[in-house]
């Protein structure tokens, strides 16, 4: 290692606050006090590496000085792109700066033309917001957002991509906002604060997610930064000032349920800045020895006020380096290169000093490739938000438009007030996803995590597949395994060793959620003394409040059939209180399908002269007895025993109904192989082919269906009855108005040339069957064109980009859920995940976003769900409006309104899925009004309206 002290970097004896390296490592910025305003200097990185290039006085030192703060600024923080610097200062402003494109020296300013800066930045931004001091800004991953902290107790996040922009404020801290830090793909940001608290919120909704007070509890006295850090592997939070039996420490914050058992501990001042290196590394293989696999690591620079430097490694319990008495003063900031071997610190005596590391001292670095896979393994994949508000400056021609615009003005400033409302009491506003808080989502997915313990005592836990369940938090939090391509046994990212004796002890294990056995139970009462009949109703919600229900598999026997009842983490969660009481849905079954690939050679010379090879479905072999569940509001159980008795030489078999106490049973000739529910209809499948459907009354309402092969599987929803058979064709009936709405239809075209399973089976309450596929898509059949319609993709790229979050009015639109939602696997709220991985050109983001709603509302059409038509025709329409396209919202217009005056060759249809057209077109004027740009369309649409009425 070697220490270097440049004194040339300087600010004329006055304290340096900030420094900070650019990302291609040629220069530096810092930022502190000038003369009589605040001063940040752009500085050459080579002659401070390279000896000749200091002596050489050709190579200039300084590259630039901005003089345009009128105060001492606290913060300089380079893009991560390094076309951008942001710099925050004591007089409350954030200055953006940019390389101007025109190439020629200039003096700087007062300087008697003695100093010429050799680079022109030039301020492209100034955004005003804070009351007081900005103390700390930051760059979110991708650059798309920029956070600032203040003195004023408050952070702002502003969208990078239109400053000065704002998305949030965060209100919650009741001292001044000293440091802030971003996680490392921006699903969190958390801040520091002189109230003795960190908190950390979520990007998602911008809501607290925690607040850490207890490590800080002892900590008195101030210190003039907080400035706190993430790992970059994204698992550790190290803060600054905190405390620990009297004795200074930085505290180590746990992702995984924000932990705080471990600290680094040394230092004698309290600790003002902590800086992760931005490199993972693993060890160091020597010359000639075997390659032992290795865990990665990071490495962390701590810097206090009694002004000693110590560099951790988190694969050792002791520092890898202390230096003390570094600087005269306290340390203000830390900056490593980007490669990860060097690293700039600066102090509030004007110095700053370069430590070079060497790779035998640090380790070898992972490459960007396995950094973004362990990444992929904590995070999953995740999507960055930029919020589009176009309001043209135009003069509005209509009251009416003017009243609108009033009312949106009004409602901004009644939220505003509530959010400072509810941040002041301390309370944590839960988001909200289709009806369900974010806060548990988490929790029951914590519940049902896998967890091993292994032979020295380290935890580990099996991550959760919730990919599709991206709400911005990590659930598992924990280092997942890496492929192998990157490291062999052990395969967990290694966690931090305690640097303390104090701090060994870690929390216990939290026992997993228990497993769903298979069991044979005799009677319903068994069944209620067990508890399982509440616990095992699938929450999620069909579209209406009729109430029919599906069956849930309450107790089969293993023998009863190959098929796996993967019930999925969500189907097993207990009902949350306070949720409306809807009807619930399918069970998932998967069902392996023998696909023509799979079939033998023999079999294939056998059906040469067929045109297509047949797919084959597993069929429910019989058993002596089985009981499910059809629902639980009203309560209802169906009872199967077959062979009960004996008439004239033939065995008869029993089916009973509970519902709500009160029963019912019949008898049938042959043995029942499967049985399926719904507060409307009862209906089983027995052997030869046999389909029998009874009311809840037990009357039986239609002579038996032969089917046109053995039946495979069998739901109900309401009076819909769909029998999917071994041959794999599907059919559903309308038992109450008898008639047919699917025909035998062929899964042939869905499942055709490949080893897909059916993983999930849905009836919708309007008929609609759903299949959702092993691969990650769902397709529905549409009995109008007779056409199998695509309406889910869980691998949908249109899904990863689309960015509609401002298109969003509020919480509650986000209550929407129905068949899609369901089908989806809450993929639809994807527009409002947290960090994007790429950064998306505009133009591209715009039609991304186009074709998914388009997507959405095709496919809440095709599954006849109409509040989650109305739902996506209303963000739709939004997203028009915000990105001013007139063309669509015209045609949508035109299309909602339909003739003024009647004509007999009209083929417009006045309603839409059950709702009326022009009742839409209503609530789309509202919207519409919100963009000045559209006053004439708005206009139109409201005379029309307004004639149709008075006729």
């Amino acid at each position: 290692m070697k220490l270097l002290k440049p004194t040339w970097v300087n600010h004329n004896g006055k304290p340096i606050f900030s420094v900070d390296i650019h990302p291609d490592g040629t220069k530096f910025a810092t930022g502190g006090q000038g003369q009589d305003s605040g001063k940040v200097v752009i500085w050459n990185m080579s002659p401070v590496l390279q000896e000749d290039d200091e002596k050489d006085e050709n190579i200039p030192k300084m590259l630039c000085q901005m003089d345009n703060h009128l105060a001492c600024v606290n913060c300089v923080r380079w893009s991560n792109s390094g076309m951008y610097l942001a710099s925050g200062g004591d007089d409350k402003l954030i200055m953006v700066w940019k390389r101007a494109t025109y190439i020629g020296p200039s003096t700087v300013f007062g300087s008697s033309g003695k100093l010429a800066n050799v680079e022109q930045w030039r301020c492209v931004s100034i955004l005003r917001n804070h009351s007081g001091d900005v103390m700390d800004v930051a760059w979110s991953p991708h650059d798309a957002w920029l956070a600032s902290c203040s003195v004023d107790n408050t952070v702002v996040i502003w969208n990078a991509v239109k400053f000065p922009e704002i998305l949030a404020t965060l209100r919650g801290h009741s001292g001044l906002v000293k440091g802030l830090t971003w996680d490392p793909v921006g699903k969190y940001i958390a801040s520091q604060a002189d109230d003795r608290s960190l908190k950390v919120w979520r990007t998602l909704d911008w809501q607290l997610e925690t607040s850490i007070t207890k490590p800080f509890d002892e900590c008195g006295g101030t210190t003039h930064v907080l400035r706190l850090s993430w790992s970059p592997d994204g698992h550790y939070l190290v803060s600054a000032h905190a405390m620990n039996n009297s004795g200074p420490t930085a505290q180590i914050i746990e992702r995984e349920g924000w932990k705080t058992n471990m600290d680094f501990v040394g230092h004698r001042k309290a600790v003002t800045v902590v800086k992760f290196n931005p490199k993972i590394f693993k060890k160091k293989q020597k010359n000639g020895s075997s390659a032992k696999p290795s865990c990665p690591y990071c490495c962390c620079a701590v810097g206090s006020k009694d002004r000693s430097l110590s560099v951790w490694l988190t694969c050792l319990k002791r520092p890898l380096v202390v230096i003390h008495e570094l600087f005269d003063k306290s340390i203000m900031d830390i900056s490593w290169t980007l490669n990860g071997l060097g690293i700039l610190v600066c102090s509030m005596d004007g110095s700053v000093a370069f430590l070079d590391f060497s790779q035998d001292e640090l380790g070898d670095p992972l490459s960007e490739e396995e950094k973004s896979r362990i990444h992929q393994s904590t995070y999953g994949k995740s999507l960055a938000i930029m919020t589009e508000a176009q309001l043209s400056t135009a003069v509005i021609e209509n009251p009416e438009m003017l009243k609108y615009q009033r009312r949106q003005q009004q409602q901004q400033l009644d939220q505003k007030s509530a959010a400072t409302r509810e941040m002041g009491s301390a309370t944590s506003v839960a988001g909200v996803v289709n009806g369900e808080s974010l806060e548990d989502i988490r929790k029951n997915l914590l519940k049902k995590q896998v967890e091993t313990r292994t032979a020295d005592g380290r935890r580990r836990i099996t991550p959760l597949c919730i990919a599709q369940l991206d709400t911005g938090m990590n659930a598992t939090s924990t280092p997942a395994a890496l492929s192998p391509s990157v490291l062999t046994t052990p395969s967990k990212i290694e966690p931090m060793k305690a640097f303390d004796s104090r701090f060994t002890e870690r929390s216990k294990a939290t026992p997993g959620a228990p497993a769903l056995t298979s069991m044979t139970p005799t009677a319903v009462e068994r069944l209620k003394e067990q508890n399982l009949v509440k616990e095992l109703r699938p929450r999620d919600l069909l579209e209406s409040s009729s109430d029919s229900d599906e069956k849930v598999p309450l107790a089969k026997a293993s023998s009863l059939s190959k098929r796996k009842l993967e019930l999925e983490v969500e189907t097993v969660e207990k009902k949350k209180k306070g949720r409306p009481r809807k009807d619930s849905r399918l069970m998932p079954v998967s069902l392996s399908v023998q696909s023509p690939a799979a079939l033998t050679a023999e079999k294939e010379a056998m059906c040469l002269s067929a045109p297509a090879l047949a797919l084959k479905l597993p069929i429910p072999s019989p058993q002596r007895a089985f009981t499910l569940q059809v629902s639980s509001d009203p309560s209802m159980y169906i009872e199967v025993e077959n062979e009960v008795t004996v008439v004239g030489g033939v065995k008869l078999s029993r089916l009973k109904c509970n519902r709500e106490g009160k029963e019912w049973e019949t008898v049938l000739t042959s043995r029942i192989l499967t049985a399926a529910g719904s507060c409307d209809v009862v209906c089983v499948a027995c052997e030869k082919r046999m389909l029998s459907v009874f009311s809840t009354c037990g009357r039986r309402l239609l002579s038996p269906i032969l089917l046109p092969s053995p039946i495979s599987t069998l739901h109900c929803t309401g009076s819909y009855v769909m029998a999917l058979t071994a041959a794999a064709t599907l059919s559903v009936w309308d038992v109450h108005r008898q008639v047919v709405v699917v025909k035998e239809e062929s899964l042939h075209s869905i499942l055709a040339g490949s080893d897909m399973t059916v993983s999930q089976i849905l009836l919708t309450q309007h008929g609609i069957p759903v299949m959702n596929l092993s691969d990650g898509k769902a397709y529905c059949f549409n009995p109008s064109l007779s056409t199998w319609n695509l309406v889910s993709d869980k691998q949908d790229s249109l899904a990863q980009c689309a960015d509609f979050r401002s298109s969003l009015p509020s919480q509650d639109a986000m209550l929407c859920s129905g068949p899609l939602a369901i089908i989806q696997g809450r993929t639809s709220n994807s527009g409002r995940q947290a960090a994007r991985l790429f950064s998306v050109p505009h133009v591209v983001q715009q039609e991304t976003t186009l074709a998914y709603l388009e997507n959405q509302v095709a496919a809440a059409l095709t599954l006849q769900s109409s509040h989650e038509y109305r739902h996506w025709l209303l963000v739709y329409a939004r997203y028009l409006v915000n990105e001013g396209f007139e063309y669509r919202l015209r045609e949508i217009c035109k299309d909602l309104l339909g003739p003024v005056h009647y004509s007999t060759g009209s083929q417009w249809e006045s309603t839409v899925v059950g709702l009326r057209k022009r009742e839409l077109l209503k609530e789309l004027l509202p919207v519409i009004g919100q963009n000045l740009r559209f006053q004439r369309l708005f206009t139109e649409c409201q005379e029309q309206l307004d004639i149709l009425r008075d006729k």
